[in-house]
């Protein structure tokens, strides 16, 4: 599983009701007498990582449900999925972000599954997943247009290699933002390495909702109430204070500006060249197979008083005009709680979001002898407090703009941090308006 932002949701030639999306003959085949209904399924993995889903998949028993894995290569996931929403043609069961999925769902072009997976049989049941999961899959009336399947936990991968030649402590959970910050300004300008700390696209501190760790784990307010349907976004004297502490490490060439191109940086990282990152536990897999000549860790975020940290989750969604749910509904469950069994000890990409198939997961890790992400990937499922990583909404691409026009410039120092304000007064704007 690769960490993907989700797909802009398209409305069915702009109708908004799940009636418009009917009528299609893609989907579930078969049944009524007809021989086995067949299932398809697309996903955004690496063609190693399908065939590993297709040959589990194989072992899936039911002789009235055929299962069919389509081709999609994952580099152009985002545009086949556009096109086959437009076209009316989405798989049965298909890859999704957490915003796609609330899109979709919001526009009734989705299967809602909330009450079977509430009142599911056996196990498989909403208690088994991690909970922030399923929370965050909920529209605000309440319907699930999919299930979360994959977690993406978040934390510092740093060079131990490095801190150990500074005779600077190995990050640790409980380490503080202050620690991490006098370790960045230790490790800057050392063996080839600008920075001492250099984040990823996604978790990068030049956007809001990094740094509303700092707040929430401080006791102070979260950029937002919610990504999925927000009603208001603050920043505090909690925040404020923790963009302070940014703005200066930033001065001081501790931590790299906002505008510094970070699409290199896991390689720059495995090159000790990069002594600490921000990133997800899914670059475990890559440096499993790529062995960095580096001895390297995974740390958890640092912290102010609670363990607070970012997360998501990616899933799986179902189109309203599959034409079987039952059978779809089987083979999803398959998927939750038998395939990455055999997916994940090859390729430990995530934690499972069902409970009972986390294990094969660690179980890799330990094996990989990789223990420091295994601790942190624990303690992030676990942490008291949990902040989303972006907005899911159809609006969040003007959060972004917003974001490089007057928050980032504050970092840069370009502006005072009082003008935080007005970055949050345009953005309650934009919720005020829908967009």
């Amino acid at each position: 599983m690769k960490r993907t932002l989700g797909v802009t949701a398209l409305a069915c030639a702009g109708l908004l009701v799940a009636t418009a999306c009917g009528g299609s003959d893609s989907g579930s085949s078969g049944g009524s007498g007809g021989g086995p209904v067949t299932v398809t399924v697309m996903t955004w993995e690496s063609a190693d990582t399908n065939a590993a889903i297709k040959k589990a998949l194989a072992d899936f028993k039911d002789d009235n449900i055929k299962v069919e894995l389509l081709d999609s290569p994952s580099g152009q996931y985002g545009d086949k999925l556009a096109s086959l929403t437009q076209a009316k043609k989405l798989p049965d069961l298909f890859w999704c972000g957490n915003d796609t999925e609330q899109q979709y769902t919001s526009q009734g072009l989705l299967v809602d599954w909330a009450d079977k997976i509430k009142n599911g049989n056996g196990d498989f049941k909403a208690d088994k997943f991690v909970p922030s999961a399923m929370e965050n899959w909920k529209t605000a009336d309440g319907q699930m247009g999919g299930l979360p399947s994959l977690m993406n936990t978040y934390g510092v991968w740093y060079n131990a290699d490095a801190f150990t030649a500074a005779g600077v402590p190995l990050p640790k959970a409980g380490w503080t933002w202050d620690d991490m910050y006098a370790a960045a300004a230790k490790l800057a300008n050392k063996n080839g390495a600008k920075y001492g700390l250099v984040a990823d696209q996604l978790t990068s501190p030049d956007g809001p909702f990094t740094m509303s760790m700092y707040s929430v784990s401080a006791g102070g307010a979260p950029f937002t109430d919610n990504v999925n349907h927000p009603t208001k976004a603050e920043m505090d004297d909690k925040y404020q204070e923790g963009v302070q502490k940014l703005v200066a490490a930033i001065k001081n060439g501790s931590v790299a500006p906002p505008g510094y191109d970070a699409a290199n940086v896991q390689s720059l990282f495995a090159a000790g060249k990069v002594p600490m990152t921000f990133g997800g536990q899914w670059l475990a897999a890559g440096f499993q197979t790529d062995k960095p000549k580096i001895k390297y860790g995974f740390a958890p975020f640092p912290q102010v008083q609670t363990p607070t940290t970012l997360y998501d989750s990616v899933g799986i969604c179902t189109p309203q005009y599959t034409k079987d749910q039952d059978a779809t509904f089987k083979v999803l469950e398959y998927i939750n709680t038998k395939v990455w069994d055999a997916v994940l000890p090859a390729s430990p990409v995530a934690p499972p979001a069902y409970t009972p198939a986390q294990a094969s997961y660690f179980d890799a890790l330990t094996k990989a002898q990789q223990p420091t992400v295994v601790d942190t990937v624990k303690a992030d499922l676990g942490a008291e407090k949990t902040v989303g990583v972006r907005f899911t909404t159809t609006w969040a691409q003007q959060v972004g703009d917003l974001t490089t026009a007057d928050y980032q410039p504050i970092l840069l120092g370009k502006k005072p941090v009082s003008e935080l304000s007005t970055y949050v007064d345009k953005i309650n704007g934009l919720i005020k308006q829908g967009g």
